[in-house]
Order: C-alpha cells, then structure tokens, then sequence
C-alpha cells in the first residue's frame, strides 16, 4: 500500500496525506512556519499508538464478551529528551462497563501487545529514502 503526501501550494507548510480514499490534513504551528491546519507529524504518531490500542482493547473485548462499554484512551508525551534517543508516551486508557477488575487487568494487558506499541518497542524499522527520476 502506498500513502501519498501532497503539498497543499495555496498554505504555507500544510499538506495532505491520503490513505486509500481517506485524506487527512497535515500541517505546523505558526511557531514552526504553519498554520495550524492540520496534525503535524509526531501527533499523527502519538495518535496512531492511542488509536490502536483502542481498537485492539475493543475488538478483543467483543470477542471474548467482556462488557466493555465504551473506551478512551489519552496519549501524552514527553519529547524533552528526543534528540537524546528518547521519546516517552504516557496512555491512559478509561474503560466503562460492567467490568471486574480481572477484566480491566486483561484489557490492559491486551492494550500493550496492539500491533503498533510492538512495533514501536520490539521491532527495527528501516527507512529509506529516494529521489523519483527527474521529470523530463
């Protein structure tokens, strides 16, 4: 699958991703020469750990039958010492339904084995990046 990122010629900085027949604005505070008409990177980064392990508590929820309710999951981060290799999110998740605290500890559990928090903790990603030919 490819995701295309476009610039947006008419905004200073900001851009749109699409992702099969979904489009998502990107852009940067004014701070950093944006506008503010988007997410920028990191938060796009931050939300997809959150997004995913709300969708994974869920959809194990439902196929075990745990009565789970309604979930919501708080990211925060901490990217004071990034340029030092370090970059620390905080989840918080909140769960509602008739759940006991065995539930709620499995679906916590469940929440750190989401694809995305065992790709962004136990697995070596490779980047690499080309120029297209030049248009002729």
């Amino acid at each position: 699958m490819t995701i295309l990122v476009k610039r947006n010629r008419a905004q200073a900085m900001q851009h749109h991703v699409q992702v099969r027949h979904h489009t998502l604005s990107v852009d940067e505070p004014p701070a950093n020469g944006g506008e503010d008409l988007g997410v920028n990177p990191h938060e796009l980064y931050d939300s997809a750990l959150g997004a995913c392990k709300a969708l994974t508590v869920l959809w194990y929820a439902r196929r075990k039958q745990i009565p789970l309710d309604d979930i919501q999951v708080a990211v925060d981060r901490d990217d004071s010492q990034e340029r030092q290799g370090n970059y620390k999110l905080k989840v918080v998740m909140t769960l509602t339904g008739d759940l006991t605290d065995a539930q709620r500890n499995e679906l916590l559990a469940v929440a750190g084995k989401c694809p995305l928090h065992k790709l962004m903790t136990q697995a070596t990603t490779e980047v690499t990046t080309e120029l297209a030919p030049a248009p002729q």
